[in-house]
């Protein structure tokens, strides 16, 4: 199965409204920077545990750490947890940018350095997070 064909079955596995939410959300993502690279990761480990929530995931970057090896990964990460939806803001240098500049105007979502968390799409302003989304697509390109 490619990477399209993950993501496709992933949201179509969501329980409803989750899975139109996810399609949406997806859709956006895909208008703002349509010839982004796409992930998939299904939140399993090297040995195959799960260790996290799948993330559909868009953009590249790479990762440094402080050791001097490097990663590839997304910038931006779309994933549904048991609560709702978070949206991945990889990364951002600034760790208070996104609660500073987003966190009061988003609506009711919870906004870290690089997440921000909702239950639904009708909880926050989607224009708003357009406008975190984009500002993430540009940084670290």
């Amino acid at each position: 199965m490619n990477t399209e064909e993950q993501i496709k079955k992933h949201i179509a596995d969501q329980t409803e409204p989750k899975r139109t939410e996810m399609q949406e959300l997806h859709h956006i993502i895909r208008q703002i920077k349509p010839a982004s690279k796409l992930w998939f990761l299904d939140g399993k480990n090297s040995e195959g545990k799960i260790v996290s929530n799948p993330n559909i995931g868009y953009g590249f970057y790479t990762i440094k750490y402080a050791d001097g090896k490097t990663k590839e990964f997304y910038q931006i990460g779309l994933s549904a947890n048991t609560t709702g939806i978070s949206v991945y803001i990889m990364g951002l240098e600034d760790k208070t940018y996104l609660p500073k500049n987003y966190g009061t105007t988003i609506g009711k979502a919870s906004v870290s350095g690089y997440c921000i968390k909702f239950k639904t799409l009708k909880d926050i302003d989607i224009e708003t997070l357009k406008v975190a989304i984009q500002y993430g697509f540009e940084q670290n390109v």
